[in-house]
């Protein structure tokens, strides 16, 4: 079966009807707005039944620690665990009197319909309602840098697809104030360029695209910097992170010990939960592997690069921490996620896509609630 790609534009025009959204379209910004809904919802079912604002319920986590920086600047030690970009938005807000939670929610939810935008143009129609329909959605919603960051990261990648490497640049630049994923994505830009130049044998591209680079390399030096003027040392953002969430340096193997073991039966008594969570980062570590071994075998070298140095500094901590968030960035699974489904969508695979959609909803509220309590939701 020959998959049709999805138009430069969600949008035709026609000489009767002036603008229209196409019928592909039509189905992600009805997802879109569904799951946006789904979650809102269920945040004020929680809000309500706990008798607290949905402030309190959206603002858990991570989003104190934006908020405090917001506020404060980095004020706490650990803090300087957290890029600026998401911060800076969030004050911004506060200049004209806006709650940074709402803000930062209004942030997430317009950011996420850009990426899935982004996903539309580079994996068509599927591919951007899995990504929407991902377990983790609720990182989407709440003022965390996940939104933004895919936004950026995701029409970064299409731009230089498209060989705007200077938009592309620029993108990227935005993303690496918002994770240290950035410099990642930077890494895998980098490839992307030598191999197009490469399979179209003309090296001269290479050195067009490259110097681009140089300027998403600048805004995480310029943090770098200031992190080093504040502390007085190169390592503050390591330091950080060892310091407050345990991701200190650990050989890959130790750490695949740590996280078996965090997974066995019996865990964690006082919170058993948390045994499922962790057998949720193990799974995500697993499908990263997955996806890696399919890219290379596709010969997708840039795409593989952009998730495997991902799953290698993962492998490089304590434990796997965070990864069911990470896969959120993983365009490439959520692409050939996409071409998977539009190849399989007719006959008995329809039944089986109809039982998919109901777990990954009830999988995506059951991990909102999680957070929306305060409980621990990686």
């Amino acid at each position: 079966m020959t998959v049709r790609a999805p138009s430069l534009s969600p949008v035709e025009t026609t000489a009767r009807t002036g603008v229209r959204i196409e019928p592909d379209a039509r189905l992600v910004v009805q997802v879109w707005l569904g799951t946006r809904l789904i979650l809102l919802i269920t945040a004020a079912v929680v809000a309500l039944r706990g008798g607290v604002r949905m402030v309190d319920v959206l603002g858990n986590w991570d989003v104190a620690h934006f908020v405090a920086i917001a506020r404060n600047g980095y004020a706490v030690p650990t803090d300087v665990a957290f890029f600026p970009g998401l911060p800076l938005a969030l004050w911004a807000g506060t200049l004209v009197g806006l709650d940074p939670v709402i803000w930062g929610t209004v942030i997430s939810v317009v950011t996420s319909a850009l990426a899935t935008w982004a996903l539309y143009r580079l994996g068509g129609r599927w591919a951007a309602v899995a990504w929407l329909l991902a377990p983790t959605s609720v990182f989407t919603l709440v003022p965390y840098s996940e939104s933004p960051f895919c936004a950026a990261a995701f029409w970064a990648w299409e731009r230089a697809t498209q060989r705007r490497w200077g938009a592309a640049a620029l993108l990227a630049a935005a993303a690496c104030t918002l994770r240290v994923s950035g410099l990642f994505l930077v890494g895998a830009l980098a490839v992307f360029a030598v191999v197009q130049a490469w399979r179209d044998k003309r090296a001269s591209d290479a050195a067009r695209s490259l110097p681009w680079l140089l300027l998403p390399l600048a805004v995480l030096g310029a943090y770098a910097v200031y992190l080093y003027v504040k502390t007085g040392s190169w390592t503050a953002w390591f330091s950080a992170q060892s310091t407050g969430w345990m991701r200190k340096f650990t050989w890959p193997w130790d750490c695949v010990m740590n996280s078996w073991r965090s997974i066995q039966p019996g865990m964690y008594a006082d919170h058993p939960g948390w045994v499922w969570i962790f057998r949720a980062e193990f799974v995500s570590m697993i499908v990263g592997v997955v996806v890696v071994v399919l890219l290379l075998r596709r010969r997708r070298w840039p795409e593989a690069s952009w998730v495997g140095v991902q799953l290698l500094a993962f492998s490089l901590s304590y434990w796997f921490q965070s990864v069911c968030r990470a896969v959120l960035l993983w365009f490439p699974l959520w692409t050939m996620l996409g071409d998977f489904v539009e190849r399989h969508r007719h006959g008995g695979w329809r039944w089986f896509w109809a039982v998919a959609v109901v777990v990954a909803l009830v999988a995506q509220i059951t991990w909102a609630v999680l957070f929306y309590l305060g409980m621990w939701a990686s």
